[in-house]
């Protein structure tokens, strides 16, 4: 048995930022498990995918990111007793541990939507959200010279939920200043009523979609892929009509939930079929077991899953967790902020950030981010992932 003071399950933004303020506290006993050897920076993968970043830019070793003196254990977690307190990984070693951060990051259910697997890839079929993906996003963006492009976003929670809207307007945009606007009809399909769940800035985001005469379905998802005839099955959740969509290129984007292993665990709630860990949402330690904090795509904070949340939830935790250790009672609060840089145009951002209360919470009050800035793509394409090897992950913002 490998008995460790804390164990962390998870080595992308969320268990690299814990890790990192558990070592600058002062723990020196901190594990993290982690299995791939590449750190992704995510965000940029919406901008590989418009042709406005190299993907190289996106991807560091995962050893050159890891804090001093964390120890990595390179290997799949499957499972964990929270009784026992015990971690079991693929390779067969059991990890025991005082106090666990569970941060593994959200699962892609790429089978979910049928015949999406058969065609990921080649033939227009793409999505943003792996690195090998995106490249072919804007190889198929950059080759369409007409027809009909399709992006969808499926029902439930996904990782950076604005990012099914954001490749669609910037390819929009290549194809307007490519001079190829006129002869490609664009699609968007959405789960939601409105574009965007705040009103400031669906407003903003419905004066683009006219700008590039794209036309919206709302309250509806794609439920087939049909490569043969180059269709796509869209169901209308309202009236439970479902229609075929024809597309030159389609940008779909999977369902996504907790990985497998820990649905039905329990950490989870068992009328949950997402498998999110249940967490309070303002302490983010867990409902039932007071040594057990999670944080990122996988827990169950009601709020979108952004880097941006992960960055305000990471120092929630870890001094949630050190009061504990102390015998103390978790005070500090994450009040649900997220962010979503929202690329409307090559050059243009509009920032949306808000947090429970689902209301504009802006980080800089002198300007409006509530509209297409300049400035702010900038920090989207720039700033940010500075400030994300820099300083996030190094645990001092």
């Amino acid at each position: 048995m490998d008995r460790h003071r804390v164990v962390i399950v998870g080595g992308g933004s969320a268990g690299m930022s814990v890790a990192a303020r558990l070592r600058r506290a002062g723990q020196r006993d901190v594990v993290l498990i982690e299995p791939s050897a590449t750190h992704h920076y995510q965000p940029l993968w919406t901008l590989v995918g418009g042709g406005r970043a190299p993907v190289s830019a996106s991807a560091r070793p995962q050893s050159a990111v890891l804090p001093r003196g964390v120890r990595w254990v390179r290997g799949r977690a499957t499972g964990i007793d929270p009784e026992a307190r015990e971690v079991s990984l693929a390779d067969g070693q059991v990890l025991d541990y005082d106090y666990l951060v569970v941060c593994p990051g959200i699962q892609l259910d790429w089978a979910a939507i049928p015949g999406l697997t058969d065609t990921l890839g080649r033939d227009g079929v793409s999505s943003n959200y792996t690195a090998e993906l995106a490249t072919r996003t804007w190889r198929f963006v950059r080759d369409l010279r007409s027809g009909t492009a399709v992006f969808a976003m499926p029902p439930g929670p996904i990782k950076c939920a604005g990012a099914p809207q954001k490749i669609a307007y910037l390819a929009a945009d290549h194809w307007r200043r490519a001079g190829l606007l006129d002869r490609i009809e664009i699609h968007l399909v959405l789960p939601t009523p409105a574009l965007f769940g705040i009103p400031e800035y669906g407003r903003v985001l419905g004066e683009v979609v006219r700008r590039y005469g794209i036309t919206v379905h709302l309250s509806s998802e794609v439920t087939q892929v049909r490569a043969d005839t180059r269709q796509l099955l869209v169901r209308d959740n309202t009236s439970g009509a479902t229609t075929a969509l024809p597309y030159d290129l389609a940008h779909l984007v999977p369902p996504q939930s907790a990985p497998d292993w820990l649905k039905g665990g329990p950490l989870t709630d068992p009328q949950d079929p997402a498998g999110w860990v249940q967490v309070d949402r303002h302490t983010l330690r867990h409902v039932r077991y007071a040594n057990v904090f999670s944080l990122g795509d996988v827990c169950s904070a009601p709020t979108s899953k952004t880097g941006a949340a992960v960055r305000k939830q990471a120092p929630v935790v870890v001094a949630n967790l050190l009061a504990t250790m102390r015998g103390g009672t978790p005070v500090a609060r994450y009040d649900g902020y997220a962010s979503c840089p929202l690329t409307t145009a090559r050059g243009k951002v509009v920032l949306a950030e808000f947090d429970y209360s689902m209301r504009p919470r802006p980080s800089f009050p002198l300007i409006n981010t509530a509209k297409e800035r300049t400035d702010m793509w900038y920090l989207k394409r720039h700033g940010l992932p500075w400030f994300y090897w820099n300083l996030m992950l190094r645990g001092v913002a």
